[in-house]
């Protein structure tokens, strides 16, 4: 099943995020990999593509996993969480209509 992960970034949390996101990378290639992302990536603190110092004020991804449990045991293990870049992840099913 699809599972939907929303991550609120913590305020001042760029240079964390920074220095955490090659492993944060690695985790998402390996999903990818294993043909179960959907899709990934942040969202801008600011409506622009390239936020700039204004950074990012979370992240969404969707893959699927084998259960509720399995997605949250992955999204608690996230680099992310680990350097505190995140103050909630919230983990949903996902029920993927379109495209």
């Amino acid at each position: 099943m699809l599972y939907a992960i929303i991550s609120e970034d913590r305020e001042q949390s760029s240079f964390a995020r920074k220095a955490a996101r090659p492993a944060h990378l690695e985790r998402l290639h390996g999903l990818l990999e294993e043909g179960r992302l959907v899709l990934a990536g942040p969202h801008p603190a600011i409506d622009s593509e390239d936020p700039g110092t204004a950074g990012f004020s979370g992240s969404l991804i969707i893959a699927e996993f084998d259960s509720w449990e399995d997605a949250t045991a992955w999204a608690e293990a996230d680099p992310y969480v680990e350097a505190g870049v995140y103050r909630k992840v919230t983990v949903k099913p996902f029920k993927k209509v379109l495209p």
